[in-house]
This record gives C-alpha cells, structure tokens and sequence, in this order.
C-alpha cells in the first residue's frame, strides 16, 4: 500500500471570485505530500504536490462526483523532478460501470497495479510488491490525474437517476478538455494525455480513446459546462475492457456457449441463436488479423487466438518456469502440452480449462440484474434492455426494437462504434492486456479491439497473462517505460 505522508499545507487559495474562468488550475493550492514507491529495484521517495477536489465542469450536477484530483512530482529520492512538459496519467477508478466519488480523499484511481485474480503473487511473471500504474508513474516524473465521474448508481433525493449512460464518458471527457483547458498553468503535457482503467474502467478508457473529438457528445458537454476545445487523447491503455456491450452477448456465446456454469449448461437453443447472430456480426466487420491471418470470422477465430495471442503468452509462462515447477503444472493440466517448440492445446480444451462465469444472456440479462441494463437505464427508469435479443425475449413481441435514443446512447458507449467510423480522433497508441483465465467477457472482445485498431494503422501493444484473472496487471514497470518511450519523455530527461 501507498504510505502517505502530509508535510505542508501552503496557505494561499485561489478564490474562484477573482477570476471569471471558473475552470482555472489553481496553481498554488496544493498539499505537499511524500509516498513510498514500490519499484522492482527497491523503494523510492516520491514527493508531490498534490491538488484535491476540482472540478472540472463549470455547471456540476454534483460536484462530489465531477472533480478530479491532480498530483505533480517534484521531488524523487531528493531530487528535483520538472514535471512541466511531463506525460499526464488520467487513472479511470471506474468498476461495474459505478460511479467514482472524488469528495473526501480523492477518486480511487483504479486497481493499477493490483495483484492479478487467479495467480498468487509470487508466480513466474508476477511482479511482487510493486506499487499501481499510477504511482509508478510518478516515481518516472509524470504528471497523474485522478478523476471523479457519475455512474449508473448515482440517484437524486427526488429518486431519479443523473448518471446513467453517457454520462460517465462525457464526465471523463470534460476532464480531458480541463486539462487541456489549463495549458500552460497545469504541469504536464496536453498532448501526451495517457488514460488506463480495468474492467469497466478499461472500456471507459479504450472510448476515450476511440471517441477523440466526436461532435456527438457536444450537446452534452455544453449542458455540464465543460471547456471548449478538443478531448482526445494520445493514448489508451487498457486492462480487461467490458465493451462493445451491444455485441457482447454474442460474444460470449460463441466463446463459452457449450461449457457449462455451476448450475449446468444454459439454453442451447437460445446459445445457438446468439452465437449465429456473432457469426454474421463478425462477417460484417471485415477485421483483417494480425500477421497477414486474414479476414476473422466466427470460424477461424479460435485458431487466431491460439496463435496471436494464447500460444505465445503460455510459452512465456511456462518458460519462466524451473524443470521442477513445469513438470508439476503439466501434471495439473494435463490438457496442455510441452516440448521443446513450446505449448501446444486446442482452443476447446483452453476454453474448459478456463470454464465459464455468467449465464445466458452475460450481459443484456433477461432479469436485468447485472450491472449492464442498469448502465442504459435513463431519468426515471432503473433499468432497460439495450439488446434486441433480450427485449424481445423478456417482452415476447418478436419485432420489438431498440428505440432509437437509446441505440444512440449505446453507440456512444461503444469504442468498436467509432473505430468502425474511422474516427478521425481515435489515439495513436494503444497498451490492451487481458488475463487468459479472465471469463468475464469473450476473448474475441479484444482480438477485435487490437485487430481494428492495427487494421487503421495505430501503434497497438497487446497481450495476454497467461492463468492470470480479471484485473491483471502483470508488466506494470514496462507499461510505464512504454509512455516514454512513445512520448519520448524518457529520453529527455
């Protein structure tokens, strides 16, 4: 754990009243604070100016929630650190698509860093002891932003509902365009924005960074308030994303549909239909595979995972191991194979191996418990089915449709949406991990996410930690060099 220590408290406040920007960085309020850094070389001293609780719209719906914190580097071990022109963090804290409260110590900042679910700390390729992405990075000099934002849970005293979708997306936009907004006054660079979130956090990440700039937010950015000016960022990084929402039922289906949960194996009726609804989704996306793969269709797809991502993250694994540790893991799984050119399994005893989590729909539930159809709930409605599978099952009009507002919200909850467009704000670089025991959502979710990405020429670093759950986060210090070397930081320094 981060220990904090609280050295200074500089008096000077900048009253809002004397400017008529209420955007405005206040500069010269801050607290002085020292953290214990956690690297793989030992600990480091970091102290840090750190701002608490601004927020970033002018016109909040609650403030607790739409204001972010900023912490600047200034000193490591004892030496200055000039953090002006630095790469700016922005850690999403999103989980479960929940709100993030920023009042009262900050917004959590996310599980960067955590030891990963399914795997011990101490296993081959766990880093042990290491502090979260965000306080690796300022140990390296960067600048980190901690933002609040609404989610689906947020609720009035009159009992309705202000942070259903999109509001989540556009409080972390308006974020964006804070900092931005701020050129010059707030330490780091504008142009060197780098978001990253897990699990849910991670979707809001991969849409921040596919959504740069969209006109189809503006309407509500000007209703909170938000700077003018743009909101794209330069890159995204993203661990175990739950996105392309609208897809995901299909996904997981085509993925998981014949393996059974605790209580059986679900309706494969129902499993068929929606894993022929993947196949012409797939069909109709034209995603080239990496290395010259090809078209990915519902057909080849488990052979591309096998081979771009699976086969070389269990080699990684398993040539870590000592003699000893990988003669008793294949007795454990004696469905993998070893030898000397590396692993070898089929993608149906990889997918047994791993089991599956949720039932059927994973998502657009047909009771609507999971955190999914509260996420497309509005005002005064808890929850609504956003999938045309689901609502005509739960309301048996076999021509029911999604209206269209509601289509439009889930669009823009969508980072395949605007990469699809070719959007023309979309980041140039792209950090996308995922643990291959991770069942929360289908594997196919992110070969599309890297695949259409690199299809559009970005810049896309992605793997897979193998045995590792939801959550992992497996190469936290190469993450960090990776923002400098993309942005060139490290070199100037």
């Amino acid at each position: 754990m981060t220990r904090l220590v609280v050295c200074l408290l500089l008096a000077p406040v900048l009253a809002l009243s004397m400017t008529d920007d209420p955007l405005l960085f206040p500069k010269d309020s801050y607290v002085e604070e020292t953290r214990t850094v956690r690297t793989s070389s030992g600990e480091r001293q970091v102290t840090v100016h750190a701002y608490r609780h601004l927020p970033y719209v002018a016109n909040p719906v609650d403030r607790d929630y739409q204001s972010l914190d900023v912490t600047v580097p200034v000193r490591v071990d004892g030496r200055p650190v000039d953090a002006t022109r630095a790469p700016i963090l922005m850690g999403i804290g999103v989980g479960g698509y929940l709100s993030v409260r920023n009042a009262g110590g900050g917004a959590a900042g996310g599980r960067m860093g955590a030891p990963p679910a399914g795997r011990g700390i101490g296993a081959p390729g766990v880093a042990a002891g290491i502090s979260r992405n965000t306080d690796l990075a300022l140990a390296a000099g960067y600048v980190v932003v901690s933002p609040g934002c609404r989610g689906r849970d947020n609720r009035a005293a009159d009992g309705t509902y202000y942070g259903k979708a999109p509001a989540a997306i556009v409080d972390l936009k308006a974020a964006v365009r804070y900092i931005r907004h701020n050129a010059g006054v707030m330490p780091g660079n504008p142009d060197w924005i780098v978001t990253t979130g897990v699990s849910a956090g991670g979707a809001l990440s991969a849409l921040l960074g596919a959504s740069g700039n969209s006109v189809l937010y503006d309407a509500y950015l000007e209703e909170a308030g938000a700077a003018a000016g743009g909101d794209a960022v330069f890159a995204s990084a993203d661990f175990c994303p739950i996105m392309d929402l609208d897809h995901a039922d299909m996904a997981y289906e085509w993925m998981y549909g014949a393996v059974p949960t605790r209580s059986g194996v679900v309706n494969q009726e129902l499993s068929r239909q929606l894993k022929d609804a993947f196949a012409a989704h797939q069909a109709s996306l034209k995603i080239q595979g990496k290395g010259g793969f090809g078209i990915l269709t519902a057909d080849n797809y488990g052979a591309y995972l096998l081979e771009t991502y699976l086969v070389p993250s269990a080699n990684k694994y398993m040539r870590a191991l000592t003699e000893e540790q990988r003669t008793a893991y294949l007795a454990r799984n004696p469905w993998l194979a070893w030898s000397d050119k590396g692993a070898g399994f089929s993608f149906t005893d990889y997918v047994a191996h791993v089991g599956r989590m949720k039932g059927l729909p994973a998502f657009d539930d047909f009771d609507m418990r999971q955190p999914e159809p509260s996420l497309f709930g509005n005002k005064t409605t808890g929850a609504r089915h956003f999938t045309a599978f689901s609502l005509r099952h739960a309301t048996g009009d076999p021509n029911a449709a999604i209206d269209g507002e509601l289509r439009m919200v889930v669009n823009l909850m969508n980072p395949m949406y605007f990469i699809g467009q070719d959007n023309k704000g979309i980041a140039g670089h792209w950090w996308i991990r995922m643990g291959t025991s991770d069942n929360h959502t289908s594997l196919t979710v992110i070969g599309n996410l890297a695949a259409s990405l690199e299809n559009r020429h970005k810049d896309v670093n992605a793997r897979l930690y193998w045995d590792a759950g939801h959550g992992a986060d497996e190469d936290a210090e190469d993450f960090i060099a990776w923002i400098g070397t993309i942005t060139g930081f490290a070199g100037r320094r």
